[in-house]
């Protein structure tokens, strides 16, 4: 049984961690199929939005323990960091198509940071966050002290962090660490709907938004306002900004393509 499942369906390409009797927690042949994955999808043109979701009760429960806990394993937590979850993240911010995380269970330690790295989260109910790495001696990882302050304030993130509190969904979407809280029963038709309204939207422009909030992170306000400036008038020059305003001016529904 592959730990990575893909499927592709009406634009839509669906990542399913695949490990659900270890609560879909990564080794190291994991993180290199989703890794692979990820390329696949980015060089897919017939894919326009990604989701990345957990098979069983758990979406991630962050490093098998197991595995890093094997003596015969000959690698360590430096390999695990540069050859697993930096590129994992890096993939997911830097891939010009929309990325969607369906929590739909448990994400600790390095699967909550992944998911958070994500443009748009979903959690199920059922679903919460924990930063588990200080029970047991570690520090947060896979851009988990980038992205939850940003997300939710540094005092919050920071007692997060160093307690290692369990926040429920319906927390977590208090907070803005999720956009969105839906049923276990509705989750996974919330989640491939949301998808595959962003797979029909201006793709094209929607990867330029993700350049532009990655670039917000870094940059002071006049050089965000001069690449704004800069990707408008790339998108612009886009076949769905022509669509989009031909559609406008017919009042008829756009089909965009994402070029």
């Amino acid at each position: 049984m592959k730990s990575i499942t893909t499927h592709i369906e009406n634009k839509v390409a669906t990542l399913t961690l695949n490990r659900p009797d270890k609560f879909n927690s990564f080794n190291r042949e994991m993180a290199f199929l989703l890794q692979d994955a990820l390329d696949a999808c980015e060089k897919n043109s017939e894919v326009r939005a990604i989701i990345i979701i957990g098979n069983g009760k758990a979406f991630c429960a962050g490093q098998d323990i197991g595995e890093i806990t094997d003596p015969d394993i000959d690698f360590g937590f430096q390999q695990i960091l540069d050859d697993h979850y930096n590129p994992i993240v890096q993939r997911i911010r830097t891939i010009k198509k929309p990325v969607i995380a369906g929590v739909n269970g448990v994400a600790a330690g390095a699967g909550a940071n992944i998911a958070l790295a994500c443009d748009v989260v979903i959690a199920s109910e059922a679903a919460s966050f924990i930063q588990a790495f200080s029970k047991i001696g570690l520090i947060p990882d896979s851009g988990g002290t980038f992205f939850l302050p940003r997300l939710i304030g540094f005092q919050k993130a920071s007692a997060l962090m160093m307690l290692g509190d369990k926040v429920t969904a319906s927390e977590a979407e208090k907070m803005g660490m999720v956009y969105k809280v839906a049923s276990v029963e509705t989750f996974e038709e919330v989640v491939h709907t949301t998808a595959l309204t962003l797979a029909n939207m201006p793709t094209k422009a929607l990867g330029l938004t993700k350049q532009l909030l990655n670039q917000s992170m870094s940059n002071d306000f006049n050089a965000q306002l001069e690449l704004e400036s800069k990707l408008q008038i790339e998108s612009a020059q886009s076949e769905d900004y022509q669509e989009g305003v031909s559609a406008f001016v017919a009042k008829r529904k756009p089909e965009f393509k994402g070029n």
